[in-house]
Formats: structure tokens, C-alpha cells, sequence
């Protein structure tokens, strides 16, 4: 006797009391694709109060609640879509699934869907899936592994964690995905050819809760990842994945490395770094981890590496502004971590450099970056934001021998570098903080940093790639 097939996770909803938590791109991405599929699916959402009328706009048939929900709010739904940035160790939702609330995300939909989904259109299979993940690179790496795979004729799909929701693609086809997941997001993907994890470090603790939880959040790609790419320049990665059955090291002499101004896979020079327009040594280290994940999955790496001569750096991420009034100002304004700050820094050498740091407050060690400057001052160092006072003191106490100043925000504090730099110096802005002290996301951050500099913030365009081309 035949078995019908299971329904796919989204028309397995239908009947269901479905909520969804969040009301930013992912949220809306959730609700448009259950309005596709299910249209007469009833949905609550669960907003801001700032959110209601704009949720109203956008779905008049929405139920829609701008109170935070609590244990009893959630435990009336047998399942809620929640966004990205909403804990999943909330005490609320904890609660919520222990009287049976079933909490799932957009990515896990998309997986699920994936698995059931479309073959590719040449191979007559289902497209490969690279996830991309890790605390500081897993964008550009991922922006660099779909440039090149394009380079090479692949029909490619771009989204995550970059900047485009899956469930917008949800019914688009592509001959290889290349997705890049948060911490927030790694526990929810299904199994996948490649995960690459770019380097791991101390984030996101507000979310986790404890840097112990981050690691193992952020780790939960090995156990869906049938293959494993990861930067072995980092002890704690290659301790903690020493089991994977099929682990794959990049920065390492016999693979894919960076050594003597080259790009190298073992002892053959493959290309230039000097040719690489994303500047700095982590940079041509993403370079290696993105050839590395093309190799892994079967295609040609080394006919696609010249194409890294025209990568266009990502927004945000060390992007040079240009010059004005004699200074040259650098946007790293995606810099959340103190970690980040300091690969900002090498990758401007032998410059006179005013750094701008500071921002939102997530209790991060700065530690090793005053130990860092204190062997290694830049020209001056300007603290503001809400952990401003906090660098500020730390720098203070270790006798940091270079101009250190402590202001009230970005405005104050891009005036400030504009007297203090040197005629032919530089202005970084690279907060090794998170924005929202001050702004609503990063790139409103870079926007207004461009705008105090002398240039147009709105000419910061977003991602290019983003999609499937």
C-alpha cells in the first residue's frame, strides 16, 4: 500500500494557531510567504506598539498584538515564527514550549521547504546549500563564495543572515545556495553539503546568555553540515570540531592560505592580495575560506579566483569614503567587537590613524584590544556611546601613549577627529560595539558617519549579489 508523503512544513500549518514574533524583514517575510501558501490561514503577529499601523498596512487580515508576549500569550498558539533577533532562552518562550508551543523561524521553514523542494533545473537534483557562519567574515565570505561561483556560470542564490530573508526566495530555484546564518540561526538549519565557520570569538552574550552558549549555538552548523570548512588559524575551532567526520581546515600551509603578499592553495601563488579590493589580512584570509568552499562542493577554485580582482567590498565593512579636507575616512561601521576594531587597524599600516570606538554595551573584554594599542598606539583613539566611558577608563589605566579622548556621540566625536588627525591621516570609524545606543542598525550608523565626513550617506548602497543571478 502507498504512504502519501508528509506535507511540507508550511502546509503542515494549515489549521494550526500560528503567530508570528516580529515585525522586521524576517517577519515580513514569513507573513508573505503563509499568505502564498495558506491565504486563509489565520495569523496573529506579535509587534511593537511603533509597528501597529505599518503591520495593518501591510496585512489588514493580521491580528495584531504590540504588547512583548508573555507565557500565556505564547502557550495559546501551536506554533510561532519568531525573528532572528529575539532570544530563544527568552523566559517567556522557555516556558511557552514546555506547555507544548512549538517555536520555529524562517530559516528552519526554508530548510524544510528546501529539502521537499524544487530540484535544480540541470541536474535533476536539489541544489547544493554552503552555509557561512562565525562571529566576524561570514558576510563577506559569503558574498565572495556566490562572486566567484557566478564567475564560474553557477546559477546562484545569496540570502540569510546578509541581508535577504530565505522565505522571500522561497520559491525560486538555483543550481547552489550560499547562506549566511547568525548565531541566532545555526540551530535551525536541516542538513547541508558545506558549513564554513569563518572564526569564533565572544558575542551576542545578551542573546546567549553566556559565552559557553554562544560557542555551542554557534557550533550547532557541524552537526547538519555533512562537510566542515574551517579557519584553522583558530585553536578553539580546531579543538572543537576535531570530531567531525569530515573536517576541512583553510589558513593552513598545505591548503588554502595567505603567505608572502599571495593567495596560495599549498605552494602554488594563486593570486595577489595587493589585487583584492577588500583590504586587510582577514580579508585575503576570507578570500581562502571562500576557493576552499568552492573546491569542497567540486568546482573549479583556481578558475575562479581571479575573479576576486573585482569583488566589490561589502558597505560597511572597511569601506574607504575617500578623501576630504585632507583627511581619508574609512566606514567599518558593521565593527561590533572589540576583535574587529583591532583587524581594522592592521589593515591600514603605517598610517596615522584616529579610531572612533564605542557604542552599545554588551559587557564585551576589551582587554585584549588595550593590550593591543598599548604596544601599538594609533594616532589618537576617540571613545563615545554607552560603553565609551568604559574603553575610555581601561585605556586610561594602562598608560596607553597616544592622544585618548572621550566624548558624547558620533557627531561630537567625528568633529573631534577632524582637529585631531593630521593633515593626510585617517578617520576610521570602527566601534567594536553594536549601534543602538544611538542608531536603529549599523548601517544607519555608516550613513550618518559618511555624512559628518563630507560625503553622501545615501549613496551607500546595500549588498550587491543579494538573490539568485
Amino acid at each position: 500500500m502507498e504512504t502519501s508523503a508528509a506535507p511540507s512544513p508550511i502546509a503542515a500549518l494549515a489549521g494550526q494557531r500560528v503567530a508570528i514574533w516580529g515585525f522586521g524583514r524576517e517577519g515580513r517575510a514569513a507573513i508573505t510567504a503563509l499568505r502564498q501558501r495558506l491565504p486563509q490561514q489565520p495569523l496573529t503577529l506579535f509587534c511593537t506598539a511603533a509597528e501597529t499601523a505599518a503591520a495593518h498596512a501591510f496585512d489588514a487580515a493580521l491580528d495584531v498584538r504590540s504588547d512583548e508576549p508573555d507565557t500565556s500569550a505564547l502557550a495559546v498558539f501551536d506554533v510561532v515564527i519568531k525573528s532572528p533577533g529575539i532570544s530563544a532562552y527568552k523566559p517567556a518562550l522557555l516556558a511557552a514550549a514546555k506547555q507544548g508551543t512549538r517555536f520555529t523561524s524562517g530559516t528552519a521553514l526554508w530548510f524544510g521547504e528546501h529539502a521537499l523542494g524544487n530540484p535544480s533545473s540541470d541536474s535533476g537534483r536539489q541544489a547544493p546549500v554552503i552555509a557561512v557562519t562565525g562571529t566576524k567574515g561570514k558576510s563577506t565570505t559569503s558574498a565572495m563564495i556566490a562572486h566567484l561561483a557566478r564567475a564560474l556560470g553557477v546559477r546562484t542564490g545569496l540570502a540569510g543572515n546578509i541581508g535577504m530573508p530565505l522565505l522571500e526566495l522561497l520559491d525560486q530555484s538555483a543550481e547552489l545556495w550560499v547562506i549566511e546564518l547568525s548565531s541566532f540561526q545555526t540551530g535551525e538549519a536541516g542538513t547541508l553539503e558545506l558549513g564554513v565557520i569563518t572564526s569564533l570569538y565572544e558575542e551576542h552574550l545578551d542573546w546567549h546568555g553566556s559565552r559557553e552558549r554562544y560557542v555551542a549555538d554557534k557550533l550547532k552548523l557541524a552537526q547538519v553540515a555533512q562537510q566542515l570548512l574551517i579557519n584553522a588559524q583558530q585553536e578553539v575551532l580546531l579543538e572543537c570540531t576535531e570530531d567531525h567526520p569530515h573536517r576541512l581546515p583553510f589558513g593552513k600551509p598545505e591548503g588554502w592560505h595567505v603567505d608572502d603578499g599571495f593567495i596560495r592553495r599549498g605552494t602554488r601563488d594563486v593570486f595577489p592580495v595587493t589585487q583584492l579590493a577588500a583590504p586587510g589580512q582577514h580579508n585575503a584570509l576570507n578570500a581562502c575560506a571562500a576557493l576552499a568552499a568552492l573546491a569542497a562542493v567540486g568546482m573549479d577554485a583556481l578558475a575562479a579566483a581571479p575573479a576576486l580582482a573585482n569583488f566589490r567590498p561589502l558597505p560597511h565593512r572597511l569601506q574607504p569614503l575617500g578623501e576630504y579636507e585632507g583627511l581619508h575616512w574609512v566606514n567599518d561601521s558593521i565593527s561590533t567587537m572589540p576583535q574587529a576594531t583591532l583587524a581594522a587597524l592592521d589593515s591600514l599600516p603605517g598610517r596615522q590613524v584616529t579610531v572612533l570606538v564605542g557604542g552599545h554595551d554588551r559587557g564585551l573584554d576589551w582587554s585584549v584590544f588595550v593590550d593591543a594599542v598599548a604596544e601599538n598606539p594609533p594616532w589618537a583613539i576617540i571613545c563615545s556611546g554607552a560603553n565609551g566611558p568604559r574603553i575610555a577608563a581601561a585605556l586610561q589605566e594602562a598608560e596607553v601613549v597616544t592622544e585618548i579622548a572621550l566624548v558624547d556621540g558620533l557627531d561630537a566625536a567625528v568633529e573631534l577627529a577632524s582637529k585631531l588627525t593630521p593633515p593626510g591621516g585617517c578617520v576610521l570609524l570602527s566601534p567594536g560595539a553594536p549601534s543602538f545606543d544611538q542608531f536603529r542598525d549599523y548601517a544607519e550608523r555608516g550613513r550618518r558617519f559618511a555624512d559628518l565626513a563630507g560625503f553622501d550617506g545615501n549613496g551607500i548602497t546595500g549588498i550587491e549579489g543579494l538573490g539568485i543571478a
